[in-house]
């Protein structure tokens, strides 16, 4: 198995204090995605489940398009504006980033069923509809900077553990630190324990400058295939396939500066020097994968103002091919020790997220308007990966550390004019993580026009939520940094009728 993520911790949703196996990360980052929708849907909190007659229930709750009565076609842009606030060792950051993207891209095909003639034409099943969209349901365009004075720990002493742990393997981690001089075993007073030449107190009594540094773009989307059926207008019942893609870029380097002392003359006796140095470790990861997953739902409407629904989603079954690489290069007293790396670890695994189940009601009022609510069962615990390698470590460590959670979806629509429609919405999605974790919050506002043949909706939302990182695992003295994220998104969703 690859070393991976050993050092970026902060790239993964809420580290917990304790060391765990690389892919039962991807295993939750993978995981925590949400359904694409209009920005009609954005706007009331996402809370789509029971309302029907929208383009977003193609790929959440397939039912819904069992209300349509006329051909549609819809498609939604997006911008993203990312902010990162970093708090490490005392000191504060701020990184922002934008992009923008389609959110979804759908379009339903009405198909009236034939009825006997003379046969009333609001009873049995009166329509078979179906439907095809884009979404995008995850989205990584971010960067995170924190940096600081670190006057407890060195990130030479995470070097030397991984020489503890892994030997001096050529081309390994703890084999750079050693050619580079950032380590070495003469303090242990043994040949094969490894300590950092660095973290004597009276050799940086000052601390060490540390800077962490994240680029990371991709995301995550679905083609959704659905099919919606009206049982005289009362009850909708859909199912769907949702073909799914992955792709996650992320670059990592950790650099720091402080003070080793350095074998000069191996002796007897040992002579040492204290010698200024600068040592950045880079790590590139480059992701893709594609899966698929089984969608099926119903809407039951027992009077005019009242539709309950509900939907469950099969787990996504992904294939994963992930290229990490890194390499460690240091200048010790001015003077460029030799390079670590680069070193190249390919690799492909499978990915099974959980399953997921979805409740929702919606409330009516006439003409005017409607509140709507529903709330999503995700059991983040239940993921699984798989593949040519030991996977049960990594399987563990998701039991262990990750949780059930629940996704709660609010929201309202009220009727201004006969064309205008204001609406709002609030949104929690549950962490993953038993510890150290953070729930996300999205509050979300919009205004749309529509007539009989076209319609035009948009959509603000502000999302926020925050974790804790940590650059690199020594133990229970790994330093860590808080990240208080936020995203400002802005939907526009045209549409026409046909």
């Amino acid at each position: 198995m690859k070393p991976k993520y050993l050092l970026t911790a902060a790239l993964i949703v809420g580290a917990a204090r304790m060391g765990f196996a690389q892919y039962s990360q991807d295993a939750i980052r993978y995981s925590t995605f949400q359904t694409g929708s209009t920005s009609r849907i954005k706007a009331i909190g996402n809370a789509g489940t029971a309302i029907g007659g929208d383009l977003s229930s193609i790929g959440g709750n397939p039912a819904g398009i069992g209300f349509f009565t006329r051909s549609e076609f819809s498609f939604t842009p997006e911008f993203d504006g990312s902010k990162v606030k970093a708090t490490y060792q005392g000191q504060e950051s701020n990184t922002s980033k934008s992009s923008i993207n389609f959110n979804n891209v759908a379009a339903v095909f009405y198909s009236r069923l034939n009825t006997p003639k003379g046969a009333d034409k609001t009873k049995g099943w009166l329509s078979l509809n179906f439907g095809i969209s884009y979404n995008r349901t995850n989205n990584y365009y971010e960067d995170i900077n924190y940096g600081g004075t670190n006057k407890t720990n060195s990130v030479t002493d995470y070097f030397a553990k991984d020489a503890n742990s892994n030997g001096l393997a050529s081309g390994s981690l703890g084999d750079w630190a050693y050619q580079q001089n950032l380590i070495d075993s003469y303090a242990a007073g043994t040949g094969s324990t490894y300590k950092s030449n660095a973290t004597a107190s009276n050799i940086n009594p000052n601390g060490f400058a540390q800077q962490s540094s994240a680029i990371r773009t991709g995301g995550q989307s679905e083609l959704s295939l659905s099919m919606g059926a009206n049982y005289s207008n009362q009850f909708y019942a859909g199912f769907g396939i949702g073909i799914t893609n992955l792709r996650y870029n992320t670059n990592t380097t950790f650099t720091e500066s402080g003070i080793a002392s350095v074998i000069t003359a191996v002796g007897p006796p040992i002579v040492t020097a204290n010698q200024p140095y600068t040592t950045t470790y880079s790590q590139d990861q480059q992701t893709k994968g594609t899966g698929f997953n089984l969608k099926a739902g119903f809407i039951f409407k027992p009077t005019d103002m009242l539709r309950l629904g509900a939907v469950i989603t099969t787990p996504t079954w992904y294939n994963i091919d992930d290229n990490y690489n890194e390499n460690l290069r240091t200048k010790l007293n001015n003077n460029n020790a030799p390079q670590g790396g680069p070193a190249n670890y390919p690799f492909s695994y499978k990915l099974s997220t959980p399953f997921r189940a979805a409740g929702g009601m919606a409330i009516f009022f006439k003409q005017y308007g409607f509140i709507t609510g529903d709330v999503e069962y995700v059991d983040y615990s239940s993921a699984s990966l798989s593949g040519d390698y030991s996977s049960s470590g990594d399987n563990n460590d998701i039991k262990t550390l990750y949780q059930s959670a629940v996704n709660a979806h609010f929201g309202a629509e009220a009727r201004l004019s006969s064309s205008v429609f204001l609406r709002g919405g609030y949104g929690i999605q549950g962490t993953p993580l038993k510890n150290n974790g953070s729930n996300i919050n999205t509050t979300s506002g919009g205004i749309g026009y529509r007539n009989s043949d076209y319609y035009i909706d948009f959509t603000y939302s502000h999302i926020t939520g925050n974790q804790n990182v940590f650059p690199y695992e020594i133990g229970t003295g790994s330093p860590s940094a808080l990240l208080n994220k936020t995203n400002d998104n802005v939907y526009v969703t045209v549409g026409f009728r046909f």
